[in-house]
């Protein structure tokens, strides 16, 4: 569930408000397990179904990553990307003929 383009569930859990991400909802991939839900179980999951067969490969890929309810954009660097996304919220006020910025004399 997302509250104000972020997952308000999740510390640290970045905002996509003001960036031209918007987000997505949850999906099921090719195992039938829900990708995006935030309950990080399914009794579909090879992680539910773990045997000395398993091979791990088999949970490699875009299909077990969510675009936007993923712990990376919990990084440092995931942050910083969205901040340079987003668009400025306040205007700075130019006079037209005077230039009124601070210490500007």
């Amino acid at each position: 569930m997302d509250i104000d383009e972020t997952l308000p569930h999740q510390i640290h859990a970045p905002s996509f408000k003001g960036t031209s991400i918007k987000m997505k909802p949850p999906f099921i991939n090719s195992f039938g397990v829900t990708i995006g839900d935030s309950y990080y179980t399914s009794k579909e999951s090879p992680l539910e179904n773990w045997s000395d067969e398993t091979d791990p490969a088999i949970m490699a890929g875009s299909e077990w990553v969510h675009p936007t309810n993923d712990i990376g954009w919990n990084t440092t660097e995931n942050q910083e990307l969205l901040e340079n996304l987003r668009q400025p919220t306040t205007k700075h006020f130019m006079h037209p003929t005077i230039n009124t910025g601070k210490d500007a004399d």
